[in-house]
């Protein structure tokens, strides 16, 4: 991607974006789901999250994006520290941080509104009005997600009529328009065809250049193809951490020696 951004709203600080997480625990209802976390997560990298259905992958991608907030009964206590912030904090503005955490679930949800729309749509609730800026931005993040010859000319039709791994490109592009810092993708490709989810591949590898990428995955072939950090859990713990090829050639722990083997699922 270029270096030029019509976005210049969000300037970047100078510097690297990083979370480290120190002595985590989440619990819902009194049932703990994540247990005594502990993880730095390096800049501009893909970082996959690997592990049995369960282990509470999904929800550390939603306590690191304070989704996990809005679930009743939940209880979160240790440090989310980003950019050397703690999140934790209750004096956290929500809307500020959910901006630079940029979120791709994993099926697409477009909002009931045009394409256009779609990407202009978190600009305008952070302030842009200008409508030749906005038109620059939305022709931008198309671009940059592989979008734009695609959609150029029906950017004022439903976003709804196009197809499964487009609406996840056009979701990956309304993300990247407000200028987050990292992306959290959870299972971003699982419900799409293997030339789409080749494509959204492709585009987190190049985009690392630019942002850092934390990826939920079950498929430890996506993992071994664009990791360049993995993380393996079970049951609400980190159990092993490291380069995917350390991960994936010489895993340290029996369990992650297992899982990788494919022992267990």
């Amino acid at each position: 991607m270029a270096l030029f951004r019509p976005n210049n709203k969000f300037a970047r600080s100078s510097g690297n974006s990083h979370i480290d997480i120190e002595h985590l625990n989440v619990s819902i209802a009194g049932n703990q789901i994540l247990k005594d976390i502990n993880l730095h997560i390096s800049d501009n990298k893909i970082t996959c999250i690997i592990g049995p259905s369960g282990c509470g992958k999904t929800t550390l991608l939603k306590t690191i994006n304070l989704l996990i907030n809005s679930v009743e009964g939940v209880s979160i206590n240790g440090k989310i520290n980003v950019n050397g912030v703690n999140i934790i904090d209750r004096n956290t503005d929500l809307t500020v941080h959910r901006r630079i955490m940029g979120l791709v679930w994993q099926k697409p949800v477009p909002l009931p509104m045009s394409i256009f729309e779609n990407i202009a749509y978190g600009c305008r609730i952070h302030g842009i009005r200008n409508r030749r800026k906005l038109k620059m931005i939305v022709e931008y993040y198309l671009k940059a997600v592989g979008l734009w010859e695609e959609v150029r000319d029906r950017l004022r039709t439903p976003s709804i009529g196009l197809s499964l791994g487009q609406q996840q490109r056009l979701c990956l592009a309304r993300s990247l328009a407000v200028e987050p810092r990292f992306i959290l993708a959870d299972e971003a490709t699982s419900a799409l065809d293997p030339i789409s989810s080749k494509i959204i591949e492709e585009l987190f590898v190049k985009l690392k250049e630019n942002y850092s990428i934390v990826m939920v995955t079950h498929t430890l072939r996506q993992a071994l193809r664009i990791a360049d950090d993995v993380i393996f859990m079970y049951m609400g713990e980190v159990i092993e951490t490291g380069s995917a090829e350390q991960i994936f050639k010489n895993p340290q722990h029996e369990l992650t020696q297992k899982y990788i083997s494919g022992a267990f699922s």
